[in-house]
């Protein structure tokens, strides 16, 4: 199992206004390119995007769909990676002052994925949090940014 957090200077409710915007999936979550909601209201449960994924030469399409959610705390989500599997993917936003401490927790759940899951394959994933986290932060942060001060 593949945990990592990230402290995010913006409160839960920014960082959960990113999260749910389906189309902006792929601003943040390293792989897939160019989301789309094609089912349901993202990101209530049973909701689902797809996207593209590119790893090099080879191209895919990918899907992940919502299991939980709980607005502004927990989102919970299955990506299906095709001939890989299926990974549950639980993002928790915990106040932490005046900013947003995110818990990314990841295992492999069906397939492939799940069958050959060992310490080398969460070392991997814990190299794409980090990076999934920094990207979620600079977004956040970035579209807080650029929202005008309330009034």
């Amino acid at each position: 199992m593949a945990v990592r957090h990230q402290l995010i200077r913006r409160p839960p409710e920014a960082v959960w206004a990113v999260l749910a915007d389906g189309s902006r999936y792929g601003e943040w979550v390293v792989g897939p390119k160019d989301s789309t909601p094609v089912g349901g209201r993202w990101p209530q449960a049973e909701s689902r995007i797809e996207y593209a994924v590119r790893l090099g030469p080879w191209k895919g399409s990918g899907e992940t769909v919502v299991r939980h959610s709980q607005a502004p705390r927990v989102l919970e989500l299955e990506a299906d990676g095709g001939p890989f599997g299926t990974a549950r993917i639980a993002l928790e936003l915990r106040p932490w002052g005046e900013d947003t401490l995110v818990i990314c927790d990841e295992h492999p759940l069906r397939g492939a994925g799940a069958q050959l899951h060992n310490g080398l394959l969460d070392a991997l994933l814990q190299l794409r949090h980090r990076r999934m986290l920094q990207r979620l932060a600079g977004v956040v942060e970035a579209t807080a940014s650029a929202s005008p001060a309330p009034q």
